[in-house]
């Protein structure tokens, strides 16, 4: 099946933060403290999205206040950090939420999103994601980590919904 066929049923998105919504590049200050480039474009997708009613998440292996920060700044309330079992973070997600795993758009790019991306309604992953990754997903975004690939699968989805952005509901 098509997976543009499957996005009708889509209420939930599920994000890797580094390699994501990030380059996957991290910068080590002196102090300690870390800092990752993000996309705005991807940042806005994601508050619009959670303004039309979607379920956001965000589940991350790493631990950073500026990741927290960033997703609350974006309306985003679920936001999993340092999770070394991603599957069990994953399900407890869903029967959260109340939701199956049809009804849920997964982006990830390593390893370990492997599991999860094979329990969801579409699994996709940036341009630039890891080999084993590409080989299991239904989507492949043609842009990279931090360079839109967010933005991509969410406008699509909404697109397709007809939830996304129309000029002619503007009222000027």
């Amino acid at each position: 099946m098509n997976y543009k066929a499957k996005l009708h049923r889509i209420k939930a998105f599920v994000f890797d933060f580094d390699g994501v919504m990030t380059d996957g590049s991290v910068w080590t200050m002196a102090n300690g403290d870390t800092v990752r480039y993000g996309n705005v474009k991807d940042g806005y997708a994601i508050q619009y999205a959670v303004k039309k009613g979607y379920i956001v998440a965000c589940i991350s292996g790493a631990t950073s206040q500026s990741i927290a920060h960033r997703m609350n700044a974006l309306g985003v309330t679920q936001c999993y950090m340092g999770c070394a079992n991603k599957m069990q973070t994953y399900t407890k997600f869903l029967e959260s939420n109340g939701l199956g795993p049809d009804e849920v758009v997964v982006m990830g790019d390593d390893i370990p999103d492997f599991d999860i991306l094979q329990h969801c309604g579409v699994s996709s992953c940036p341009a630039d994601a890891a080999v084993e990754i590409k080989e299991i997903v239904d989507y492949i975004s043609i842009y990279e980590g931090g360079r839109g690939c967010v933005r991509d699968i969410i406008e699509q989805v909404l697109r397709l919904q007809q939830k996304w952005f129309h000029s002619d509901a503007v009222n000027w």
